[in-house]
């Protein structure tokens, strides 16, 4: 009688496993290099499993990198303080979890991986930035900035790992980049003059 409750909980963890053992091998090895038999191993089943549960190692990669920026909520911040909010925000998201690092160097060279970094920025920090009081007709916009720079400097930070940047502490270096998100998200936006012709 209690096989049927049993075997959903032991699939549960089953793929469970897999993911944790996904995150943790594609963050340390990135997309390309890692493979569906390392992380069969290091979750310790046989990599026939993963394919049953996920299909392929873009199915699995998709599933692992279900992200949560865990955003603050921006109406409780103060506007002046709006850029370095985010910036420390997301440093330390960067800092504490490899899964979106690995997202990062996956979507420079995979499509599916691409769409998958566009969504999670798309809806996550899109709708954050709406609710910081931003006009509606400029709160992609701004968004849109906000992720340019915060994608930038992880690329330069955690995957080139150009040396000076690498250097900074990640609360100096939030000093450093929250005047220019601040910037994108409260300058006032001013549409181009078309041209008198």
């Amino acid at each position: 009688m209690t096989e049927p409750a049993s075997r959903p909980r032991r699939s549960d963890a089953t793929r469970a496993g897999i993911l944790r053992a996904a995150r943790e091998r594609f963050a340390a090895d990135g997309y390309d290099r890692a493979t569906i038999r390392a992380i069969a191993a290091d979750a310790r089943i046989d990599p026939s499993l993963v394919m049953r549960y996920y299909g392929s190692k873009e199915g699995l990669f998709a599933a692992a990198a279900e992200f949560d920026l865990h955003l603050p909520d921006l109406t409780r911040v103060p506007a002046h303080r709006l850029g370095e909010t985010l910036a420390r925000h997301f440093l330390h998201r960067w800092e504490a979890d490899g899964t979106l690092v690995a997202l990062l160097r996956a979507a420079a060279t995979n499509p599916g991986a691409a769409d998958r970094m566009r969504g999670i920025f798309a809806d996550q920090l899109a709708t954050a930035v709406s609710r910081t009081g931003a006009d509606p007709g400029t709160a992609a916009r701004r968004a849109g900035l906000v992720a340019s720079q915060m994608l930038g400097l992880a690329l330069t930070r955690y995957v080139i790992r150009l040396p000076p940047v690498v250097e900074l502490d990640p609360d100096e270096l939030a000093e450093w980049v929250g005047p220019t998100i601040q910037r994108y998200l409260t300058q006032p936006f001013t549409p181009p003059q078309a041209s008198a012709g």
